[in-house]
């Protein structure tokens, strides 16, 4: 048995995975690789994943759920482009590599991006606190969840202004209120599903109202309302296997659920950090994403032994990103406690044999 804490695409329940395997050799009388996205077996795939995204989040009746591709890199420009204004100003805090590439973004399209808050003085190992956010601004961006780093906000913005989040990395994993925000969106390939589809939340005053003078159909998100996320080829697959997860997500207690099985497997792994000799957390306390665990050893001499130690265990996907180095353990939904508890006991042993 394998025991996947990959940041890159999401682990899945396996009762999903054997789904979505079945209806690729099978969806009623085709493969569901092959089905037209016309085809009103694929229209009641979209509208159940639709309605079941709603049901998750208790999103509200003003809001709008649309399916689009491009993951979140496109999400960037899309929801810059949809929620400028008047000013054509945006305000934006930057937690690191998404934070920074939303950023890139917006300037390219000509927006005034005001950075109103960073944590690149300490290599984004924290959540800027104590910043105050300007009204001259069309919308305040942030990224709820910062992978590669491992922080993440616990408490979210206070602001009279449209509040836009890159919700990527924990989208699913913890109650939210879809009300805060204007805009919510999110790749899929964390805790929703397959890579191909991202997910737009927006509220239903905030679309047509771009002041962009450059707005491809697109990139217009009220186009795709209207069109219930037709308005071209949709990424089918990617989109059935949402609806599974989703169903299962439900099914099993929903995100309120999850959230304390999240909790668990974070509270687990940062006690075994913490009381561990021989790790340390690279992340301020406060801040410790639960989604994207990051440490590292004292000593990296000894990283050859630990690293033969997890592999020898059955555990795939720690390494830290170059950015940060070290290791990185991801808690993404449909990751037992069970593994987790693999890892502490691996590094509990590890320990016992090296301090």
């Amino acid at each position: 048995m394998k025991h996947n804490f990959g940041a890159g695409p999401c682990i899945l329940p396996q009762n999903v995975f054997k789904q979505a395997a079945e209806a690729v050799l099978d969806f009623n009388g085709l493969s569901i690789l092959e089905v037209s996205h016309r085809h009103k077996d694929f229209v009641a795939v979209m509208d159940e994943t639709l309605s079941l995204v709603k049901k998750a989040l208790n999103v509200p009746e003003n809001y709008s759920v649309i399916f689009l591709q491009g993951g979140a890199t496109l999400g960037f420009t899309i929801s810059a482009l949809n929620m400028l204004r008047t000013h054509n100003k945006a305000a934006y805090i930057n937690t690191g590599t998404w934070a920074s590439g939303a950023i890139k973004e917006a300037k390219k399209v000509g927006i005034e991006v005001d950075v109103i808050a960073s944590s690149e003085d300490k290599n984004f190992n924290y959540i800027p606190k104590n910043y105050s956010v300007p009204n001259e601004v069309d919308f305040l961006h942030f990224t709820s969840n910062n992978t590669i780093y491992g922080t993440q906000y616990h408490h979210f913005p206070k602001t009279s202004v449209p509040l836009v989040c890159d919700m990527s990395s924990d989208i699913f994993s913890k109650e939210i209120n879809v009300e805060d925000f204007d805009l919510i969106y999110a790749g899929a390939q964390k805790n929703l599903g397959p890579a191909g589809a991202t997910l737009y939340i927006v509220k239903n005053d905030a679309l047509g109202k771009s002041t962009a003078k450059f707005l491809p159909s697109y990139f217009d998100l009220k186009a795709h309302a209207e069109k219930e996320s037709m308005m071209n080829t949709p990424p089918v697959f990617s989109i059935y296997v949402a609806m599974l997860n989703l169903r299962h997500l439900i099914q099993n207690g929903g995100v309120k659920e999850k959230e304390k099985e999240n909790n668990q497997k974070a509270d687990l792994l940062y006690n075994e950090i913490d009381s561990n000799p021989l790790f340390f957390g690279t992340v301020e306390k406060e801040d410790r994403s639960k989604m994207n665990v990051c440490f590292k050893l004292h000593n990296e001499q000894l990283s050859a032994s630990f690293d033969e130690k997890w592999k020898s265990a059955g555990i795939v996907g720690i390494p830290g990103h170059r950015s940060v180095g070290g290791y990185r353990a991801s808690l993404y939904n449909a990751l037992p406690l069970s593994s987790v508890q693999v890892l502490v006991d691996v590094m509990h042993d590890f320990a016992q044999k090296n301090a």
